[in-house]
């Protein structure tokens, strides 16, 4: 990996050089998961290149109480969750609005699972797994989309990026069995300051990467 500045045309083009890394290091994998919506793209470019089958882990953000875009946690669709235990006490956030947060989000995350695949998820996810996005900002709702793959029964779980900042790589590492990201530049700010095109993904144009496998 590079820590040297560095951008993708677009999701495609981080998609296409995320699977040539891939290659390259010969990673063996049963299946790829893709975080919506953003990280469809990159992953049905992926699924293709190494043959694999695609579907979707779905995670939602907890945010505080005061400012909604600050992350406390996380919350899979299966109710995996990852709390920022440090932040949550220097906070102050009560324990209840944790809990009502969570289950509110965990169910929403849910929905959006079944209405991206059109049926609840698998009852198991059996060998390796990649866990794809378009970037990694905060590491948040990776962990807790990482959580959900072993809870379905994940042997191995791989995370595999095209851009995440070093320090959020390194803490990855003690959830998941390996972490690949095509460069991790230390002046991160932001996953789109790497992409030249970085639109929003609708839904119905992320779910669509998702119908061209079957």
């Amino acid at each position: 990996m590079t820590t040297s500045f560095s951008s993708f045309d677009d999701r495609t083009d981080a998609g296409e050089r995320l699977a040539a890394l891939l290659q390259r290091r010969d990673v063996a994998a049963d299946a790829v998961l893709a975080v919506p919506r953003g990280g469809l793209p990159v992953a049905r470019v992926v699924a293709d290149a190494l043959d694999l089958p695609l579907d979707v882990v779905v995670a939602r953000k907890l945010g505080s109480p005061t400012n909604p875009e600050l992350a406390i946690g996380a919350v899979a669709a299966d109710g995996s969750r990852w709390l920022n235990e440090t932040l949550i006490d220097r906070l102050g956030v009560d324990a209840s609005y944790v809990e009502r947060t969570a289950e509110r989000e965990a169910e929403n995350a849910r929905e959006k699972r079944e209405r991206y695949r059109g049926e609840p998820a698998p009852a198991t996810i059996g060998g390796t797994v990649l866990v794809v996005d378009d970037g990694i900002a905060t590491g948040a709702t990776t962990i807790a989309c990482v959580r959900q793959a072993r809870e379905a029964g994940a042997e191995r779980v791989i995370v595999a990026v095209p851009v995440a900042p070093p320090d959020v790589v390194e803490s990855l590492r003690e959830e998941a069995d390996e972490v690949i990201a095509v460069i991790t530049p230390s002046n991160f700010g932001a996953v789109g300051r790497f992409y030249e095109s970085f639109d929003q993904v609708p839904d119905e144009a992320a779910m669509a990467y998702l119908e061209s496998e079957r």
